[in-house]
This record gives structure tokens, C-alpha cells and sequence, in this order.
């Protein structure tokens, strides 16, 4: 295994040694990380704040793990980036329920959840901003959707991308039965 995984498995493990709440204390510890408040981290931060940590890396290193992470391409991590490289891999059982969740949005069979998909399944038109006329049922429906679209909103939302959101919400959770339950829940499996 070469240094830059080495490291994030260090990472983790720190993390997952304290439950959920190593996780969500990410957000934390990224920020008091961020000394120069730019809401990212440069190599040399996250090199310093590994140190912290005792995890030890020279300056080419941390600037493996930081392109190694850096999904847009700035040269800097932001905190969905450092979230997104740290988090625990999903269970068996978690990624089943959510792939039976987006199949039920998925009414069309073709692998993406669109607008119209979502017509049949989630019912917008109690929503206070529908009933007040501020919005459209297309717009709540368009907005809802948008929670699970990658940065790149582009009005659809691929098994990988809803996958995304869920390892995200996952994380915060210590058991599967207790994800497998709030997504039963949520999704009325």
C-alpha cells in the first residue's frame, strides 16, 4: 500500500475508533486545520495537522494526499473533499437498501432519477411553498432532486451520485441496522 492510502486508512481508523462521533468531529478538526480561514487546506496545513495526529509526512507526501483528494482540481482541499476521502466504506447491507431506494425513485427503469421520475413517487403539492404559490410542484420536485445531484446539477441523479449522498449519511451512523432502518423509514421500503 503506498504512503498517500497508508495514510488515509490511518486517518479513518482514528476516526472510526471513536464511532460516529470521530466522524462528524471531521468538520472540526478540518476547521481547526484551516488556519489560514480560506475554508480549504494546502498540503502544508493538512501536512502540520497530520503531525498533530502523529501521522507523520513529509511535504511530498501531503501534497500526494492532497491531489490524491482534490476532486476539483483547485490544488486545495475543501471540507466535502476531505469528508468524501475519510469516510468508511459501506456494508453490503447499507448499499443494498440504498440501491432498493433508488430503484423505487427510478420509475423508469433507465438508471437516472429525473423530474418525471420523481412525479409518481413523491408528492409535493401539500408543500407550504407550493400551497403558498412561491413555488411550482416542478420546482419542489426539481429542488428535492437536487439534493442528491452531484455539484454538477444537471437535472439528473445516477445510482453513484445518490450512493454519494447516502455514504455521507452513513457515516453518521454506527450500525447498519440503524441506517437500514431510517432508510426502510424514509423511503417506506
Amino acid at each position: 500500500m503506498d504512503t498517500v492510502d497508508a495514510t488515509v486508512e490511518r486517518l479513518r481508523g482514528q476516526c472510526l475508533s471513536r464511532g460516529a462521533s470521530g466522524i462528524q468531529g471531521l468538520a472540526r478538526f478540518f476547521r481547526r486545520l484551516d488556519r489560514d480561514r480560506s475554508r480549504s487546506l494546502d498540503a502544508r496545513e493538512l501536512q502540520q495537522g497530520l503531525a498533530e495526529l502523529g501521522l507523520a509526512l513529509d511535504m511530498a507526501e501531503a501534497e500526494g494526499v492532497c491531489r490524491r483528494w482534490d476532486r476539483d482540481g483547485s490544488g486545495t482541499l475543501d471540507l466535502e473533499e476531505f469528508l468524501r476521502a475519510l469516510r468508511p466504506p459501506m456494508s453490503q447491507a447499507r448499499e443494498a437498501v440504498i440501491a432498493a431506494a433508488f430503484s423505487k425513485l427510478d420509475r423508469s427503469g433507465d438508471g437516472v432519477v429525473t423530474v418525471d421520475d420523481l412525479r409518481g413517487v413523491y408528492s409535493c403539492h401539500a408543500h407550504p411553498k407550493v400551497q403558498s404559490g412561491e413555488w411550482t410542484e416542478e420546482e419542489v420536485l426539481r429542488r428535492f432532486l437536487d439534493n442528491f445531484d452531484s455539484s454538477e446539477k444537471d437535472g439528473q441523479v445516477t445510482l453513484a451520485e445518490f450512493q454519494d449522498y447516502y455514504s455521507g449519511v452513513s457515516a453518521s451512523m454506527d450500525t447498519d441496522e440503524e441506517f437500514v432502518a431510517m432508510m426502510t423509514s424514509a423511503w417506506r421500503l
